[in-house]
């Protein structure tokens, strides 16, 4: 078990900044490298630019202990991520052999079989000395280079790629969370007294987010969620408890998150 483990996320792809493409992969692997207890500490979006890939990728592979991109590790010519890893470590970025057979021998099983061709080779070509991760949902593979880990930007294949490399990454304490909520509770009436328990709770990580929602009577009204995050279960339980009171103060507290709109 790592004492402190640190992850960023890098997010590769114009299409993304464009505000073409809506990343649907921050909130997933956010919550799940805080089960495995790698706390993900920055998140970046940047574009297909190699120059700009590869200071990034250098940049905070030194700064943490994990780094993830998804994105750009298709078939096409704005698929460059592999490519830029290879020159952010300083290595040929070559056909995998092991990859290139499996990859063909999948695309001969298909009905009518698909050609391996020069676009679709760019996926079994990877930085040398590279991990493949391997997934149920393709034979084309993401890989990890020390402690870089890239995926592809697809959420579905995204997860299936994280989930088969999750087992192979040394994590430290899992990252607990406890909420509570209030409605006709805002943030300007407890934000003092929720200062008061980050003050008293230094390690943990309280934070306080306001909702608005239909009530069931179907009017429209708002409230406030607190959250609190740690990897000590005995002082989270007792922060949780603390706000919990703090909000039943001024309103009708209850355990959990707000219901969906």
């Amino acid at each position: 078990m790592t004492a402190s483990p640190t992850a960023c996320l890098l997010v590769i792809g114009n299409e993304v900044l464009s505000g073409r493409t809506r990343d649907a992969n921050l909130q997933y692997l956010a919550t799940r490298l805080g089960e495995i207890g790698i706390p993900l500490r920055e998140a970046r979006v940047i574009p297909d630019v190699p120059e700009t890939i590869i200071a990034t990728v250098n940049e905070c592979r030194a700064k943490f202990t994990h780094v993830f991109t998804t994105g750009g590790i298709g078939p096409t010519h704005d698929d460059i991520t592999s490519e830029c890893v290879a020159r952010a470590f300083g290595v040929p970025w070559e056909v995998h052999e092991e990859t290139r057979a499996i990859m063909a021998a999948d695309y001969a099983r298909r009905s009518p079989p698909v050609e391996l061709n020069a676009a679709r080779l760019r996926m079994a070509t990877l930085p040398r000395g590279a991990v493949p991760i391997r997934c149920t949902e393709t034979t084309a593979p993401g890989f990890s280079m020390a402690n870089v880990h890239v995926m592809a930007g697809v959420p579905r294949i995204m997860r299936s790629m994280f989930e088969a490399l999750a087992p192979t990454l040394e994590g430290g304490a899992p990252i607990l969370s406890r909420s509570v909520h209030a409605d006709f509770v805002y943030e300007g009436q407890i934000a003092d007294g929720l200062s008061a328990i980050q003050a008293e709770y230094p390690a943990l990580d309280l934070g306080s987010y306001p909702y608005y929602r239909r009530r069931p009577d179907g009017g429209m009204g708002g409230g406030v969620a607190l959250v609190a995050k740690g990897t000590d279960p005995t002082a989270v339980a007792a922060a949780a408890q603390a706000m919990y009171a703090l909000l039943a103060r001024f309103g009708e507290a209850a355990e959990g998150e707000p219901a969906p709109e």
